[in-house]
């Protein structure tokens, strides 16, 4: 795995905002490079420096073996979520980030 991947990859995450994620899969559509299996890689490895609980599956499941801190860190960010036990999820629908940065009001 090369370091320029890794870094993109990195960079990516770091850009989601609070209470947004991305799945692995939309992570490497946005560095344009790799799958989900490569951005999961790079974030077993790596991200523990970034926010990884913002990373997912496509159908909202938390980053394995991590789930609990996971949860806690989206509810405090107020991550959309649905389910409940082992079946919590976030709300993709509601939660999942474009990769476009965001405007607050006021802002020209």
């Amino acid at each position: 795995m090369d370091e320029a991947y890794v870094e993109a990859v990195l960079a990516a995450v770091e850009q989601i905002p609070p209470g947004r994620v991305m799945a692995y899969g939309q992570i490497a559509e946005y560095v344009g490079r790799g799958g989900p299996r490569q951005v999961g890689a790079v974030m077993s490895r790596y991200g523990s420096a970034v926010p990884w609980w913002r990373v997912v599956t496509a159908t909202g499941r938390l980053p394995p073996g991590s789930e609990r801190r996971a949860l806690e860190h989206l509810r405090t960010e107020r991550t959309p979520l649905h389910g409940t036990g082992v079946d919590r999820r976030v709300d993709m629908r509601r939660a999942t980030w474009d990769g476009q940065p965001r405007h607050d009001a006021g802002e020209s």
